[in-house]
């Protein structure tokens, strides 16, 4: 988004707050309603004059952190986040199911700009502590959120945008805290909201699952080999997680797409295109992922010896039988964000073309709702299935108001 259309949209939330606050106007027509509950939520609480997010106990917060699955699943995915916050100068923080932070890591100037609010981990983030923000939005609608400028009630950060979503536990559903993303309002970018998505999901799926997987271990009853790559990645080999590096998953990927084999010529050029990467290289790539699948992956041609199911097909063979909602569901988001392997973004734009044009031929106001999470920005989905909705019982469809909201949001 170009820098002069951020900053009209910023003096346009500027201008609503300030009418708020000095109830100079009402200003329903011109804020989101989830922001405007907040704004009535906050200003019943919080002055506007809050310096700082105020801080729970911190040594209760970090004995909270040390006894937390969320600990463990951090840790499995620091890497990620850590290379996410420096790559894009965001600060990601993760909270408690009371928007409690118990763990953050920042860029260099983003890092500080959080210590001076308390956007440190034993801040409370709550709207009834600190004013409207996408932590706090994210943890009471159940949804991915964002905040920008000066949605948020307090001055203190109406310099920053904000995304957030929701954590559950995969195996009782329950929720349990919100993974959010910040950096200042002039780098808001449309893929805020779905990076974040991407980023909770990670963490979801990097938890420890002792309810869900039975024996010892984190096994199932699930044979062969399950990859999920859309949105963010997991391999299971017999219900056994696999940490396998980047290169490793890619190569698996295109292996577990291609289940008739692929030459060493052509797992090359669709791992890497033209780039100068030799066919010994590859070669000790493959060598690694042999050994971490326990040998079942044949040479010449290059072949997995165990069933394979991945996400992608499951979201495709969904489309194919016109089940278009299951299909949204399944559909994570980007195939491996970031790859850069020629036949996987090229995949990836297949699967997304796709979820796309089916909604668009059956725009199911669920499913849409759900894809608008993934592609915020996307308007004319949004458009086509406001206009395919019909009123129920003299009344408008009940999900009318909440797709113009998501409209709103998309055109800025």
């Amino acid at each position: 988004m170009a820098r002069a259309e951020l900053q009209a949209r910023r003096v346009e939330a500027v201008r609503a707050w300030t009418s708020f606050v000095e109830r100079a106007a009402t200003v329903d027509r011109l804020v989101r309603p989830e922001i405007l509950h907040s704004w009535n939520r906050s200003q019943a609480a919080v002055p506007t004059s809050v310096p700082a997010a105020p801080l729970a106990d911190e040594s209760e917060t970090a004995a909270a952190w040390r006894d937390s699955p969320l600990q463990v699943a951090v840790e499995r995915v620091e890497e990620e986040l850590r290379r996410t916050a420096e790559d894009g100068d965001l600060v990601v923080a993760v909270t408690d199911p009371q928007t409690r932070i118990l763990w953050t890591y920042g860029g260099r100037v983003m890092r500080r700009r959080a210590e001076t609010v308390n956007f440190v981990p034993a801040g409370r983030w709550d709207d009834r502590s600190v004013g409207t923000n996408a932590l706090d939005l994210a943890n009471r609608l159940a949804a991915p959120a964002m905040v920008f400028s000066a949605e948020h009630y307090a001055p203190i950060v109406h310099n920053w945008v904000c995304w957030a979503a929701p954590l559950h536990d995969p195996a009782s559903g329950a929720r349990i805290g919100v993974l959010d993303i910040s950096t200042t309002w002039d780098r808001t970018h449309p893929i805020g909201l779905a990076t974040a998505r991407v980023l909770a999901r990670l963490v979801e799926q990097a938890l420890p699952r002792t309810q869900q997987f039975a024996g010892s271990g984190e096994v199932t009853a699930d044979p062969g080999l399950v990859m999920t790559l859309l949105g963010a990645a997991e391999t299971r080999l017999d219900g056994q997680r696999l940490l396998l590096s980047r290169r490793q998953t890619e190569v698996l990927a295109l292996l577990a797409l291609h289940p008739e084999g692929l030459s060493l010529e052509q797992l090359h050029a669709m791992l890497y295109g033209d780039q100068a990467v030799t066919f010994s290289t590859l070669k000790a790539e493959v060598s690694h992922l042999r050994h971490a699948l326990g040998g079942q992956l044949a040479s010449r041609p290059y072949r997995l010896l165990m069933p394979v199911a991945t996400d992608v097909d499951h979201v495709l063979a969904l489309l194919r039988r016109g089940q278009v909602g299951a299909a949204v569901e399944a559909y994570g988001g980007d195939l491996l964000p970031g790859t850069n392997s020629p036949a996987l973004i090229e995949m990836g734009e297949y699967v997304a073309v796709a979820v796309r044009e089916a909604l668009l031929s059956d725009p199911q106001p669920d499913a849409v709702i759900h894809y608008s999470e993934l592609a915020p920005y996307d308007t004319e989905v949004l458009e086509v299935c406001l206009d395919h909705l019909r009123p129920v019982n003299g009344r408008p469809h009940p999900a009318v108001a909440l797709l113009k909201g998501r409209l709103a949001v998309a055109r800025g």
